[in-house]
C-alpha cells in the first residue's frame, strides 16, 4: 500500500497526526529496568498467584528439568494470547517455583506489556523492555533470559493459527546465543489464542500508518473477546479460562550443532521446525477449544 499516494492524500496526513500523537506518548511510558526484579515480593505473591492462575488457566507444565540449572540460557518461546500472554505469567511462576526466587530470571517483553495492567507485578518478576542491550546484559551477568522472538506478530496471530510457530523469521535470538555461547532451551505453549477469538493482526494497516517505524508495531489487531466484543487494538480483556500447555525441550547448543559460523537460515529452520513438531503434537492432544 505504501507509495500510491504519490505523497499526497489521506496516508500521509493520517502518519503524521498518528507519529506526533505517539511522540506525546512515549515518554510517558514506563519500560521497567533490570533492579524492578524483586525475589522477597516473588516469594511472597508466590503461592497465591499460582492458586489463582492454576483455577483459571490449569497449567499443564512439561520439562522444566530440560532447563540447565545454573548458568546462563536463553528460554525461546512461541508467543499467545495477545496483550495478556498466559505463558508468560505462567512461565514465570513455574521456573521461579522449580528454581528458586533467587536464581536471576528475566523476560524480554514489548512496551506495550510493561504498561499493561499486569506490568507492576510482570516487572517485580523480572520483566523487561525487549531492548538488545537488556538481553546482553542479563546473559553477561550469568542470569536466566526468555524471549519471544516473534513478539506483537505472532501473540495476535488469527485464533485459526493458535498450532503454528510464526516468528516472522527473526533471528536475533540465534545471533543473541552465539555472541554468548549459551544454549537455547525452546518453550513451546498451545492455548493462549483460545483466551479470546483473535480476528486478524491488522499488519497491513500497521504498515500503512506506520506504526512499524513510530512503535515498534508490525499489527494493528481485531480481537474478539469477553466483556465487550471487540475489543480496541492492544487493549486489555478478560481472558477465557482456556487451558494452557507448555512444554520445554531439551537444551541445544547452537555451537556444537552447527559449528563456530553457523549458517542462521539452516539453524533457524531447524529450531522453529523442532518446536512446531511439538506444537503440533500438542494440539493433536487437544480435545476442544478452551476446555483443552
Amino acid at each position: 500500500m505504501s507509495g500510491e499516494s504519490g505523497g499526497t492524500g489521506v496516508g500521509p496526513a493520517v502518519l503524521s497526526l498518528v507519529t506526533g500523537q505517539v511522540k506525546r506518548f512515549l515518554p510517558r511510558l514506563r519500560v521497567g529496568n533490570l533492579d524492578d526484579r524483586d525475589p522477597d515480593a516473588i516469594r511472597e505473591m508466590l503461592p497465591g498467584m499460582w492458586l489463582a492462575i492454576s483455577v483459571w488457566f490449569r497449567p499443564d507444565v512439561r520439562g522444566l528439568h530440560h532447563i540447565p540449572a545454573k548458568g546462563p540460557a536463553l528460554i525461546v518461546g512461541n508467543h499467545t494470547g495477545g496483550i495478556l500472554s498466559p505463558e508468560v505469567l505462567i512461565s514465570q511462576l513455574a521456573v521461579t517455583s522449580y528454581f528458586g526466587a533467587q536464581r536471576p530470571f528475566y523476560q524480554l517483553a514489548h512496551r506495550m506489556v510493561l504498561n499493561s495492567p499486569l506490568a507492576p507485578m510482570l516487572r517485580k518478576f523480572g520483566t523487561v523492555e525487549a531492548d538488545p542491550e537488556n538481553g546482553h546484559t542479563v546473559l553477561a551477568d550469568g542470569g536466566l533470559l526468555q524471549v519471544f522472538p516473534g513478539g506483537d506478530y505472532e501473540v495476535y496471530r488469527p485464533t485459526s493459527q493458535s498450532a503454528l510457530v510464526d516468528f516472522d523469521r527473526r533471528k536475533g535470538f540465534l545471533r543473541l546465543a552465539l555472541k554468548h555461547n549459551v544454549p537455547i532451551v525452546p518453550q513451546v505453549t498451545i492455548g493462549g489464542q483460545e483466551t479470546a477469538l483473535f480476528l486478524t493482526r491488522g499488519d497491513s494497516l500497521a504498515r500503512f500508518l506506520g506504526l512499524d517505524r513510530t512503535m515498534r508495531l508490525k499489527v494493528l489487531p481485531i480481537v474478539l473477546s469477553a466483556p465487550f466484543g471487540v475489543t480496541l487494538p492492544f487493549g486489555p480483556f478478560l481472558p477465557l479460562p482456556a487451558k494452557i500447555t507448555i512444554s520445554y525441550l531439551p537444551p541445544i547448543d547452537l555451537r556444537a550443532t552447527y559449528g563456530d559460523d553457523p549458517d542462521l537460515d539452516k539453524v533457524y529452520d531447524d529450531v522453529v521446525g523442532q518446536m512446531q513438531d511439538v506444537l503440533t503434537a500438542l494440539q493433536a492432544e487437544r480435545k476442544l477449544p478452551v476446555l483443552g
